[in-house]
């Protein structure tokens, strides 16, 4: 049975100072003797006829005022009809009701014991000095700037738990803790796939568990892992799963939390954050994109040497190995830019592990989906192979991303579970963008569409290492007015002939459009941005050019990016243009030959287009019969 705990009432400073300063003002307001009757002014002389009459009752006096108390029976006089009402309107029998200046005090109280001792006046005092009050009011400006100024140290100081303007603090950790007091939910089960990385994950895990099993036989713990890999592989899920896994404290940061405007505060940091862990070791530190402060140092030519960001990881390179190292401190870090990462900080005895995260394959990728579709109300049928098939080049991000879609595109279709076309739909929306089928098209330029998309579908189906269609659509999408949908061969190695098709049946569109209108149009941007990429890789990367020969303009370290001069001269620049060119040429006019030999299947292709805003496979074996060469996929589990 949990216990209810009611939640803590938080109280500002500002009502307690603001309490204290009402007291004062209360002590000093009423220590002067403020009351609420509403005594009215009068003379000497005056109070000398109310005093021989008998009209009064009391007097009170300082060394320099006097208060006048009536008698009852006087108070109905109206020449009192001003003085005998109190600040609301009321009778004010209690007093006082005038006051005076009083001049020769020896004189005037002289007069009162005169009036005393004739039966005219009942009594009369002198009131004592308001030393309190005059002391209060004298300190009361002095106590509101202590108070205040004490205020602004707790606050600046991060003290009695507040979070706004730690002046002082600064320099102190931005890192969370994660211990026995903080569950954290993700474990290694919810990492699906990447065996590789969670092995060595788990066996650093291990380390701090049981670190006598390794160090009995001369082991050394490492001192940290770096986690590679693009965006959305599960690096980030990756460190969790330990926070969620080990029994040891787990700090968690981002590298641009030791960045700040402050000189020093990196490095001061950095310091309090293996202070912290080295309190609590064993322990794991994780630090998220560390390349906002692991860049290469002096590569930025505009900064000075005195660089914040070099500092910070000048501290962080001492702290992981230099001299008192704790052993029991093991530093995790993520990062999707390795290449500009400084070599100190990627040496043996700080990063001793770097785990490539790579992208899922078509098993690790049906992992994922079924991770993902536990939360999911999903139809019976709906088969994870299929859709690991479905989505080539997603991260598990993505797929992430493909569930959750799916899962929005069957409640806005009012669907009890989601099922296959959900998914479909899904990988569309996320690949190609909305559907904007309300867009204004001329049936010229609708034709043009069908023709171009129509002429992708021809050359792929035709040539042997072109990806399979999946489906063609003129429908727009996105920023694109057609899309010609593929299944991508998953390939570890890419030879220049499967480069080539692929070129070939990006530059289909355009080829159709020459062949069918024997006219071109700007539809093609898209294509020709990614024939020029694939042949400027083939030329300068990936040393596939036979005139260029066996050499490569790749810089894997990131220097190039800040070297003013390309590493060729100009007459190698004339040949990587001239290359270029002519392998695009080339297989532009190849892909016009296929399309001559086949036109009127691709006229034929294009009329359904236009009808049917989209056709899928199928449509294209009615037409071109079956594909040569066609592969299967097969999915093996060990």
């Amino acid at each position: 049975m949990s216990e209810n705990k009611s939640p803590k009432v938080k109280i500002s400073p500002w009502l307690i100072y603001g309490l204290i300063l009402g007291v004062f003002l209360l002590i000093n307001v009423f220590g002067n003797g403020f009351n609420f009757s509403n005594p009215k002014p009068t003379t000497l002389s005056k109070f000398y006829e109310f005093l021989d009459s008998g009209q009064v009752d009391k007097v009170v006096f300082s060394n320099t005022k006097a208060q006048v108390f009536l008698k009852k029976e006087a108070l109905g006089n109206k020449e009192h009809k001003d003085a005998k009402n109190d600040v609301m309107g009321n009778l004010n029998e209690k007093g006082p009701h005038y006051y005076f200046e009083i001049g020769d005090l020896k004189t005037f109280q002289e007069s009162l014991k005169a009036a005393y001792d004739k039966k005219l006046l009942n009594t009369y005092a002198k009131e004592p000095e308001g030393i309190w009050g005059d002391i209060l009011s004298l300190l009361l400006p002095f106590l509101l700037l202590a108070g205040l100024w004490i205020f602004m140290m707790r606050r600046m100081s991060g003290g009695s738990g507040s979070g706004g303007g730690q002046i002082f603090s600064i320099g102190k950790s931005k890192a969370k803790l994660f211990d026995e007091k903080n569950d954290v939910k993700v474990t290694f089960e919810n990492v699906a796939g990447l065996e590789g990385a969670k092995e060595e994950i788990q066996e650093i895990v291990e380390f701090l568990k049981n670190p006598e099993k390794y160090t009995s036989i001369g082991g050394k713990i490492p001192k940290g892992a770096l986690l590679v890999g693009p965006p959305g592989t599960g690096k980030t899920l990756l460190a969790k799963a330990v926070a969620g896994e080990a029994k040891v404290p787990f700090f968690s940061l981002s590298g641009s939390d030791f960045v700040e405007m402050f000189v020093g505060v990196g490095a001061s940091r950095v310091r309090d954050l293996f202070k912290q862990a080295k309190e609590k070791s064993p322990a794991i530190i994780f630090i998220d994109e560390i390349d906002a402060v692991g860049r290469a140092r002096g590569k930025n030519n505009m900064s000075g040497s005195n660089d914040e960001r070099e500092n910070t990881l000048n501290q962080l390179l001492t702290e992981m190995d230099g001299f008192g190292t704790n052993t029991n401190v093991i530093v995790l870090a993520a990062t999707n830019r390795a290449d500009v990462l400084d070599k100190a900080l990627m040496r043996a005895g700080r990063f001793d592990r770097q785990i490539y995260v790579d992208l899922p394959d078509i098993r690790e990728r049906k992992e994922i989906f079924e991770v993902h579709l536990k939360p999911i109300k999903k139809s019976e049928e709906l088969d994870t192979e299929f859709l690991a098939k479905q989505t080539p080049g997603f991260s598990g991000a993505d797929i992430a991303n493909v569930c959750n879609e799916a899962a929005l595109i069957a409640a806005r279709k009012d669907k009890k579970a989601v099922d296959k076309q959900d998914f479909l739909d899904a990988v569309d929306r996320i690949v190609g963008g909305l559907e904007k089928k309300n867009k204004i098209v001329t049936p010229e330029e609708k034709r043009a569409i069908a023709i171009h998309e129509a002429g992708h579908a021809t050359v792929s189906w035709m040539l042997e290492h072109a990806a399979p269609l999946v489906k063609v659509t003129i429908v727009p999408r996105g920023q694109s007015l057609g899309a010609a949908w593929y299944l991508p061969e998953e390939r570890l190695i890419v030879r220049p002939e499967q480069m080539l098709d692929e070129m070939c049946a990006t530059m289909g569109g355009r080829a159709a459009e020459k062949v069918i209108f024997n006219k071109i149009s700007t539809g093609a941007l898209s294509d020709l941005e990614k024939v020029t990429k694939q042949a400027r890789a083939m030329v300068t990367i990936y040393g596939l050019n036979d005139k260029l020969g066996n050499i490569t303009y790749y810089d894997s370290s990131g220097q190039s990016e800040y070297n003013f001069s390309k590493p060729y001269s100009e007459e190698t620049a004339r040949v990587i243009d001239d290359e270029i060119s002519l392998l695009i040429e080339t297989q532009y006019k190849r892909a016009i030959q296929l399309l001559e030999e086949n036109k009127d299947k691709l006229i034929q292709l294009a009329d359904i287009l236009i009808e049917k805003e989209v056709i899928f496979k199928d449509d294209l074996e009615t037409i071109f019969g079956n594909r040569p060469h066609e592969k299967t996929i097969e999915i093996t589990t060990e």
